[in-house]
């Protein structure tokens, strides 16, 4: 581990200790620790009120570089090596688990902040996600971020699969209490730790690939209370670089996400072609009769219209809503192709590291 010669000025007790796993990620790192250590937040300071946590997980690049430059220039910046993943110790974590428990065992806050390392964080979201987590008395908070997507491919996808995610977890529901559902997003996911020990924290969900998901589940299945909302005032997030990247992501992920993912590509199959096979019909028909071209025109009207509101959920900008419906094909392939990793192989692909799954 390497720290930086100001920590042992710390006090012993501090408010907040955010955690950074990170794997090959130079592209991102810098611009996520700027936006962290430049927050201007009166009385609550790096090093004295807060502490943050830099985990290089087995990077081959120059993350751990980027992160020590960093960690020279600020007191409070922690470099940790994690834990090597070797044979015996596989089957237990994954990669990222595996680093968020190593940095666990050694933050000192009261609360604790799991953050990726392709997040932005606006001014002063630290100190005011923990007043919004005692305000509304919850021992885990989690935010959806503001989703940063360049390329046609990103803009026609990723409203398709955030539309679906707030369908399937709908945020007045996981934060009830009484009800069993319950999500988070480990881009930004904050948690009381002594409510997070008690839970076992990321070692009792460390084999999960789905561990934000996973590790929520733990906390409402014990009775501690949640909150989860989308807050673009606070985080943004670019998730993938490349198509590739993004190929990757959501093939590890859908088919845990969604509880019948092969359902879900059949109907949006048929909102593909009622979208373009309607009109055809419709227009490209000789024998119709007037009443029946109007006819197919209106339930073509109610498709756009019951598609179309389905994905204004995601957050997304309207043009990147509007380009959506291209975007089918990939998610219905991206679907198919993570239900046959996840049921098939029983295994699935994540930053060089292959993982087993139960799925």
């Amino acid at each position: 581990m390497t720290q930086n010669a100001g920590q042992d000025s710390l006090s012993p007790e501090i408010e907040l200790s955010v955690i950074i796993p990170a794997r090959n990620e130079e592209a991102s790192l810098p611009a996520c620790l700027t936006s962290l250590v430049s927050q201007s937040e009166l009385g609550f300071e790096l090093g004295r009120h807060w502490e943050l946590i830099v985990v290089n997980d087995a990077s081959t690049d120059q993350t751990r570089a980027i992160a020590s430059n960093f960690a020279a220039k600020h007191a409070g910046l922690i470099v940790l090596d994690a834990p090597p993943l070797d044979a015996s110790s596989r089957g237990g974590f994954t990669g990222k688990t595996n680093a968020c428990w190593a940095a666990a065992q050694i933050a000192r806050g009261a609360w604790l902040l799991f953050t990726d390392a392709d997040t932005i964080h606006e001014t002063n979201d630290l100190s005011r996600s923990i007043r919004e987590a005692e305000r509304h008395h919850v021992e885990l908070l989690s935010y959806s971020p503001r989703q940063i997507v360049a390329g046609f491919a990103q803009r026609a996808l990723m409203p398709l699969v955030f539309s679906e995610l707030a369908s399937v977890y709908r945020m007045k529901e996981v934060n009830d209490p009484e009800r069993r559902i319950a999500a988070a997003n480990g881009q930004f996911l904050l948690v009381k730790s002594e409510t997070y020990f008690a839970v076992g924290g990321h070692r009792a969900v460390g084999g999960d690939v789905l561990e934000d998901v996973a590790l929520a589940r733990n906390f409402k299945r014990n009775r501690h209370p949640i909150r989860f909302r989308y807050a673009p005032e606070a985080v943004a997030t670019r998730m993938y670089r490349s198509t590739s990247d993004m190929i990757e992501g959501w093939t590890k992920n859908l088919a845990l996400l969604f509880p019948q993912p092969l359902y879900l590509a059949g109907w949006r199959v048929l909102d593909f072609l009622l979208f373009f096979g309607l009109p055809a019909l419709a227009l490209g028909v000789p024998w119709l009769v007037s009443w029946q071209r109007g006819a197919l025109l209106l339930i073509w009207a109610r498709t756009l219209w019951r598609f179309y509101s389905r994905v204004a959920r995601s957050n997304f900008p309207a043009f990147d809503v509007g380009l959506s419906i291209l975007g089918i094909p990939l998610f219905v392939y991206l679907l198919i192709r993570s239900t046959m990793q996840h049921r098939l192989r029983r295994s699935v692909e994540w930053k060089g590291r292959s993982y087993k799954t139960s799925r």
